[in-house]
């Protein structure tokens, strides 16, 4: 298996910067021309871990009670990250989020992990609790977005009666916090530099770059130098002389 530079991501779905900042990393991966030669790992961070499992306020009622601001103010930051997020080509329907404990999806999330599956599935999640207002907590919904992506029903259950998979999510919280991860989106490349906050993808790009650079100065590429060429056949099937 080829040696990748990694690039982990700490973060929570129900952080809306969260989501924008995976399309801007996504947009400077698409520009970036080592891209076959990193791997993104995401990793879990709760914003509120005493958050309930069952929906109790909607967004701006949950933020008007944590933040202390007006009602005005609040819808005011949320129509402006609505905006944001439509820059990068996200639809949001925050006044259909439901507003509920993350853990259980943090819980699919590392299992997803171990099946070479957690992008896809944090791509999932975003989509449903931010676009489609879908409950991130309910078991019968998270097994659901776990099938769509490609996971086995009977095993993915394993994630939420399994407790080393929430485990791994409290010692991604707490390796980042070690690391310095106070808040999310978080970047972190090849544990030399971390990129906070959605960034633009200009900002992602010249990290990407610096980052592999060291990166590659420590790993070189092995290149064989051919003396000779035989009969051979291709993984396509395909058999020359």
């Amino acid at each position: 298996m080829e040696n990748k530079m990694k690039i982990e991501i700490w973060s929570d779905v129900m952080c809306p910067f969260c989501y924008i900042g995976k399309r801007n990393f996504e947009t400077a991966l698409e520009q970036f021309e080592n891209s076959k030669h990193i791997e993104v790992i995401w990793k879990s961070f709760q914003l509120d871990p005493e958050m309930s499992q069952v929906a109790k306020e909607n967004y701006v009622d949950y933020l008007v009670h944590r933040k202390g601001m007006s009602v005005e103010q609040v819808k005011g930051m949320l129509a402006n990250v609505t905006e944001s997020a439509k820059q990068v080509g996200l639809s949001y329907n925050l006044d259909k989020s439901v507003l509920v404990n993350s853990l259980n999806a943090h819980k699919l999330l590392q299992f997803s992990n171990t099946k070479g599956l957690g992008n896809d599935l944090e791509e999932r999640l975003f989509s449903a609790f931010f676009t489609e207002g879908k409950n991130i907590a309910d078991l019968a919904t998270l097994t659901q977005l776990g099938k769509e992506i490609g996971l086995d029903e009977t095993e993915l259950q394993t994630a939420f009666s399994d407790d080393s998979y929430a485990y791994m999510v409290t010692q991604d919280i707490a390796e980042g916090r070690h690391i310095g991860v106070q808040g999310v989106p978080f970047f972190v490349l090849d544990r030399k530099y971390g990129v906070s906050g959605a960034q633009p993808p200009a900002v992602f790009l010249e990290n990407l770059e610096a980052a592999f650079k060291e990166w590659r100065e420590l790993n070189p590429e092995s290149k064989l130098k051919m003396a000779s060429n035989g009969p051979s056949c291709t993984p396509d099937g395909i058999c020359e002389e």
